[in-house]
């Protein structure tokens, strides 16, 4: 299936440099970024961004970058997706907020009722609306604490949840994100997750592992929550091993934990299915989204199972801008074109062109020590030849090289050694193609295997 037709008549689909990068215009924009913006807000790209759509970033000096990023997995249906612009445009005019707390409207209702259709299983459920993952991260852990009177979390190995209090918490990596910012909240215990490329372990196997560390450690009959993402962000893209979450979901039936898919990254057909945990046939009890959930707009939201859900007291959930009508009437838009433009299919055609390209360098370049993930978020782990030592140096090498091109590539892993992929279902595979030729030039020129 080709990518699907939309309107992309006001950002050329093409890669075109007119200046190096960063360009002046961008170069005077970073001083004043430098000036006036905290220096703990630091940015991948040394451009800034005028315009963008279909698979294109147009930078203010007027390049044309391609876009492997989706703004960190968020534009999945494309940036500026007509659907989306369209019902922003026509809410926009109507009312801007009002806080669903004081006096709700239509929509957010609607984008619940979607939810409650869409997520895992046929079983009654209930929806409540945040602004970002993190935030509503945090709220399914307050609603499972309510529903069972149980205060642990057990999270794993390379996860990433957020940056609230909590989240950091429950999140693995220290640089950038907890390094001098705790202490941290309690209760948060940490289980090795299956990590195939490094552990060689079946999924089953892996999960015994964990699940008797949990047991010992903290007791099944302490634990609220076990928190999981079906497929690891920021963590690397790990993928565990078949039978690892199916096995974590029946140990979490049988003991009363409440099990937590955090699809923040991988929902919304990001991952060739509408939400990854759907691959194994695993059904939640609570299912955190965001990110694509609304092209481009902040919306996040918990949907789970109703005795859970309505376990808090009234109020004991939401927020000032949580569920905003300009983000509930994207949200509304992204899924019809989820839907109307068959991106399911459309994620799972890209996983193969990408697979095939990236396995086909991997078999000439030993740097490249495990190519995996699914549907258009997928990731090479970059080694030192002839083992599996990280090699965080080569992966920032090759981002700067397709970077200079002018191909958007972003980094990722608990050792900073993974390059990942998360190219929006609008671009083309004209340009998925002219993007990893840019790659492979970028492997080339960081050839550090020779002699």
């Amino acid at each position: 299936m080709s990518a699907p037709t939309i309107d992309q008549s006001s950002v050329a689909q093409e890669r075109r440099l007119v200046t190096a990068l960063p360009g002046p215009r961008s170069v005077e924009l970073m001083a004043r970024k430098q000036a006036a913006v905290a220096a703990g807000v630091g940015t991948t790209m040394p451009v800034f961004a005028a315009r963008a759509g279909g698979g294109i970033v147009v930078d203010v000096d007027g390049n044309h970058l391609i876009d492997l990023g989706s703004g960190i997995a968020v534009t999945t249906v494309g940036s500026s997706a007509p659907r989306v612009v369209a019902a922003v445009q026509q809410q926009v005019a109507e009312f801007t907020h009002t806080c669903f707390m004081v006096t709700p409207y239509e929509s957010y209702v609607a984008v619940a009722e979607a939810l409650n259709r869409l997520t895992p299983g046929d079983h009654e459920k209930r929806t409540a609306l945040f602004n970002s993952g993190a935030e509503a991260v945090e709220n399914a852990v307050k609603i499972a604490r309510t529903a069972t009177g149980r205060p642990a979390v057990a999270v794993f190995d390379h996860a990433y949840h957020g940056r609230t209090n909590l989240t950091m918490a429950m999140t693995a990596k220290v640089m950038p994100y907890k390094h001098g910012f705790g202490p941290f909240a309690s209760e948060v215990y940490r289980a090795p997750l299956s990590y195939p490329f490094r552990d060689g372990l079946d999924g089953p196997t892996a999960a015994a592992r964990a699940l008797d560390l949990l047991e010992k450690q903290v007791g099944a009959d302490n634990l609220a929550a076990l928190v999981i993402e079906p497929i690891q962000g920021e963590g690397g893209f790990i993928e565990p091993a078949p039978g690892f979450l199916p096995a974590l979901a029946a140990w979490c039936r049988a003991h009363g934990v409440v099990f937590v898919a955090d699809e923040v990254q991988t929902g919304f057909a990001r991952t060739g299915d509408l939400f990854a945990c759907e691959r194994e046939g695993v059904v939640p009890d609570l299912v955190v989204s965001a990110k694509g959930i609304a092209g481009g707009l902040p919306l996040s939201a918990v949907t789970g199972r109703a005795e859970l859900m309505d376990a808090a007291h009234a109020g004991g959930l939401g927020g000032t801008y949580g569920g905003n009508p300009l983000a509930c009437a994207a949200a509304l838009a992204a899924i019809e074109t989820i839907e109307a433009d068959g991106l399911v299919q459309r994620a799972r055609d890209v996983e193969d062109l990408l697979l095939t390209r990236l396995r086909a360098l991997q078999a000439v370049d030993p740097r490249i020590g495990d190519v995996r993930g699914r549907g258009a978020m997928v990731a090479v782990e970059l080694v030192r030849p002839g083992g599996t030592e990280p090699d965080p140096a080569l992966a920032r090498a090759v981002a700067a090289a397709a970077h200079a091109e002018g191909v958007i590539v972003l980094t990722c892993g608990t050792h900073g050694n993974v390059l990942r992929f998360l190219p929006p279902l609008a671009i083309s595979d004209a340009l998925l193609h002219e993007a990893f030729d840019v790659v492979e030039r970028a492997f080339a020129a960081s050839d550090t295997t020779a002699g």
